[in-house]
C-alpha cells in the first residue's frame, strides 16, 4: 500500500495581492453610501436610499472578503491543518444573508413611500447616483487584473460592474421622476433594483453553500474524474473518491486506486500533475493499495 501528497501549489507564484484595491474600494463606498443616504433622505427618494442600502452591504462584502483572503493566506497549524482557506467561502455565505437582509430593507421602504406617495426630487437622484456610477466603475476596475485567475477577486469585479449597473438605471428613474412628474417610478425602480439583488445573491448562496457542506465544486464533473482515473495505464479499480473546496480558489480530492504492480512513484508524479492541469485540483491526496480489501468501500461510495 502506498501513499501519494501533492504539495505543488503552482498557482500561489506571483499571485496578485489586492488589499490596496480593496482598502481603496470600501473607502470609496463608503463614501458613496454616506452621500447617498443624506441626498436619499433630503431627496424622499426610495431608489437613493434603496441603492445606499445595496451599497452598504457590498463595503460589508469587500471587508469581509479582504479579511478571509488575509485569513486564507496564514499557514496551517496544529489545530487548523489545512490553515483558514475555508474562511473564504464562509464569508460568502454571510454576504448573501447580508444582501439578502438589505433587500428586506429596500423592499420595505419602497412600500412605504408607493403607499405614502410623497413627491421625490428627480434630479438630486440623477446627480448623486451618476457619482455611484463613477465610483462603482472605478471600484471594478480595481480587480480587474485578478478577476481571470480567482473565483473571490472574479465575484468582487462582477459585483462591483452590477452595482454600476444598478446606479444607472436610479439615474435613469430620476429621469423619469424628471421629465414626468410620476412619483411612483422611484419606488418601482427601487422594487425592480430588489429583484437584480436577489437573482444574484441566490445563485451566490446557493452556490457558496454547497461548498460549505463539502459539495464537488462547479466545473468539476464527478464521474469524469473517476473515469479519467480508471483510464490511467495499471489503474485495476477506483473508489473513495472524494472531491471538495479547500476554499473559493482551491479544490482537494482523496482516492483509493488499486495497482497491482508497476512503478508507482512515477505514477503518481504524473496523476497530480494531470489532475492539477486537467480538473484545476491542486492538492491531492492517492492511496495505492496493490488488492482490494476486504473493507474496500461499499456501493454507497464512489
Amino acid at each position: 500500500m502506498g501513499h501519494g501528497h501533492n504539495h505543488q501549489h503552482h498557482h500561489d507564484n506571483g499571485k496578485v495581492s489586492h488589499g490596496k484595491a480593496f482598502a481603496i474600494g470600501i473607502g470609496l463606498n463608503v463614501i458613496f453610501v454616506i452621500i447617498e443616504v443624506v441626498y436619499g433622505w433630503l431627496a424622499n427618494s426610495s431608489a437613493l436610499l434603496a441603492d445606499a442600502g445595496h451599497n452598504l452591504s457590498d463595503v460589508f462584502g469587500l471587508v469581509f472578503a479582504w479579511l478571509a483572503a488575509w485569513l486564507a493566506s496564514k499557514k496551517p497549524s496544529e489545530r487548523y491543518t489545512y490553515g483558514l482557506r475555508k474562511t473564504t467561502i464562509l464569508v460568502s455565505v454571510l454576504n448573501a444573508l447580508l444582501l439578502f437582509g438589505a433587500s428586506g430593507a429596500i423592499l420595505y421602504h419602497a412600500i412605504q413611500t408607493l403607499k405614502s406617495g410623497q413627491s421625490v426630487t428627480g434630479e438630486t437622484i440623477i446627480w448623486v447616483a451618476a457619482v455611484g456610477i463613477v465610483i462603482n466603475t472605478a471600484t471594478a476596475l480595481l480587480f480587474i487584473r485578478g478577476q481571470k485567475d480567482d473565483l473571490n477577486i472574479r465575484g468582487a469585479f462582477l459585483h462591483m460592474a452590477a452595482d454600476a449597473a444598478v446606479s444607472l438605471g436610479v439615474v435613469v428613474a430620476g429621469l423619469l421622476v424628471s421629465f414626468t412628474g410620476r412619483n411612483w417610478i422611484d419606488p418601482v425602480t427601487s422594487f425592480i433594483i430588489v429583484v437584480v439583488i436577489i437573482w444574484g445573491t441566490w445563485k451566490l448562496f446557493r452556490d457558496s453553500l454547497r461548498l460549505a457542506l463539502d459539495a464537488v465544486p462547479r466545473g468539476i464533473n464527478l464521474d469524469e474524474v473517476k473515469e479519467f482515473l480508471s483510464d490511467q495505464q495499471g489503474v485495476e479499480d477506483v473508489h473513495d473518491l472524494h472531491i471538495w473546496a479547500m476554499s473559493t480558489t482551491r479544490n482537494a480530492l482523496t482516492v483509493h486506486l488499486v495497482i497491482p504492480g508497476g512503478n508507482t512513484d512515477e505514477f503518481l508524479f504524473d496523476i497530480r500533475d494531470k489532475l492539477r492541469d486537467k480538473f484545476d485540483i491542486e492538492h491531492s491526496t492517492i492511496q495505492v493499495e496493490k488488492s482490494r480489501q476486504d473493507d474496500a468501500c461499499t456501493p454507497q461510495c464512489l
